[in-house]
């Protein structure tokens, strides 16, 4: 489907009718995870209840957010303002807000689409600025044509609205995709990373659902059975159940959530960016401009680098470097070496080369020995010495066991710790488990700061911390000679370089 005729932009907008039903949704969804302990409550004392007064509240909160949803749809419109060169929002049922973007600000317009837009056929389009570090701007519920239309129109600044223009975009937009990450790709992403944030969410769910059932009904859950359960198997073995569990759910729902992220992830090329189109529940559509890169991070550990897999982090313009998180960066997961090459050398010119190498000094190693391995045992040593909450044989097992495997992360982060310099690039290789190489242009450099204490000035080592819009890279304890001779020729690159890091 195509419009026929051109949108004036110029002229208040609202969304598309069917988002009143997304809006409805959305509402509808904030308030049962609002309520749902005491939904949950209800629906445990069900019988107890009084029926009539039970479906009466639920009905009226039901209407009550069905109306508060059409309003949100009558009072919400947009436009582009063009004397201002503006975009501008206006929402807001009692407390009515106006929002203004300058056009030269727009970093990316995604379009994206959740389950219940889908179902409605509509899609949201998100906009996002360089001076903001959240998502600056929404539309809930848009068309895929106009919010296509709209997308260009705020990218490119374009004044021109036409059939033509609109037929070139959608061309754009269709292009065939030159790389798709396959089912199977992510499937081994899902079962090799993100075990510390599965094991995290599990922890709070059951944590959570335990409390509410608990305080709902004591007998739900017998901790009496369960401990007697596993008091009457052997240690070892009560052990490796309890780990064989968390260790299924934790792969559980690694590969769940990657799969429902990013299923049918595509890669397709236009002429000055490229598009990353993803999702099974929820589609997101984004069009990552390679100017506009700031820092580039590629993830690899062992088991991954053994099934070919990786994954690609993009980090663009933030307003704030210091709270730069890893959510905000562009993943690309799950793609082999050689399309990891490819990704690198569209979104860079060309493929990175490591260059010279610079190595932290062994007082680095000897640091982190200190702070993460003697320091625990201390304390624990001290603890123990006054509460003897295990017994000494325990905790010298215990020791024996942190030790071991301590040492070994401490040993592998210090191995792994590496500076690579070229006079296109520099690289930085960090971690213990997960193998970061992280990539930056030094022409995109905003600010250099050195480091050096003064008990460090007999020995020569200090730090450099370089600081992006997209982010920071540190790289401590090494030779604070060279790392002088480093600044300065970044300085110069920084100085006299012609090309825009936007």
């Amino acid at each position: 489907m195509k419009m026929n005729n051109p949108v004036d932009f110029s002229q208040p907008q609202r969304q598309s009718l069917p988002g009143i039903l997304v809006m409805f949704a959305n509402s509808l969804q904030k308030t049962v995870r609002a309520l749902w302990p005491m939904l949950l409550l209800w629906l445990v004392k069900f019988d107890s209840l009084n029926k009539l007064i039970f479906f009466g509240s639920i009905a009226g909160v039901v209407i009550i957010i069905g109306v508060i949803s059409y309003l949100q749809y009558l009072f919400f419109t947009f436009h582009i303002d063009e004397e201002n060169n503006e975009f501008v929002i206006q929402k807001g049922v009692f407390n009515k807000t106006r929002i203004t973007i300058q056009l030269h600000k727009i970093q990316q317009v995604n379009i994206n689409q959740s389950l219940i837009q889908r179902l409605v056929g509509v899609h949201k389009l998100e906009i996002d600025t360089a001076g903001s570090d959240k998502k600056e701007a929404s539309i809930s519920a848009i068309s895929h044509e106009l919010a296509t239309i709209l997308k260009e129109r705020l990218i490119n600044h374009s004044q021109r609205e036409t059939i033509a223009n609109s037929e070139k975009i959608s061309n754009e937009e269709t292009t065939s995709s030159f790389i798709k990450i396959g089912l199977l790709s992510l499937i081994k992403i899902g079962f090799t990373s993100n075990y510390i944030k599965s094991f995290a969410l599990i922890f709070v769910f059951f944590t959570t659902i335990l409390e509410n059932l608990q305080q709902i009904n004591t007998d739900v859950i017998n901790e009496d059975k369960v401990t007697n359960y596993l008091d009457a198997l052997p240690i070892i073995t009560s052990f490796m159940i309890v780990v064989g569990i968390f260790i299924g759910l934790i792969l559980m729902v690694n590969l769940v959530r990657t799969i429902l992220k990013y299923f049918d992830f595509t890669i397709q090329k236009s002429k000055q960016a490229i598009i990353l189109s993803y999702g099974l529940l929820s589609t997101k559509n984004t069009l990552l401009n390679p100017n506009k890169v700031q820092k580039i991070k590629v993830t690899q550990n062992y088991f991954q680098k053994k099934l070919d897999v990786t994954t690609i982090g993009v980090h663009q313009a933030s307003s704030d470097v210091e709270k730069v998180k890893e959510k905000d960066q562009i993943e690309v997961p799950g793609c082999t070496e050689n399309e990891r090459d490819i990704i690198l050398k569209l979104l860079l010119g060309q493929l990175p080369q490591k260059g010279t190498q610079y190595l932290p000094n062994w007082r680095k190693l000897a640091v982190n020995t200190f702070f993460f391995l003697v320091i625990p045992i201390l304390i624990t040593l001290f603890l123990n010495h006054k509460t003897e909450f295990v017994t000494w044989n325990e905790w010298l097992i215990y020791s024996l066991f942190y030790s071991i495997f301590a040492g070994v992360l401490i040993c592998f982060s210090y191995i792994n710790y590496e500076l690579f310099v070229t006079d296109h690039f520099i690289v930085k290789e960090n971690g213990d488990r997960d193998i970061n190489t992280t990539i930056i242009e030094p022409y995109k450099i905003q600010a250099i700061e050195t480091q050096q204490f003064f008990w460090q000035k007999l020995t020569n080592i200090g730090s450099v911390r370089l600081s992006t819009a997209g982010g920071i890279v540190n790289f401590s304890t090494a030779n604070y000679s060279e790392i002088k001779q480093l600044v300065n020729h970044w300085l110069y690159q920084v100085e006299t370089s012609d090309k825009n890091w936007m």
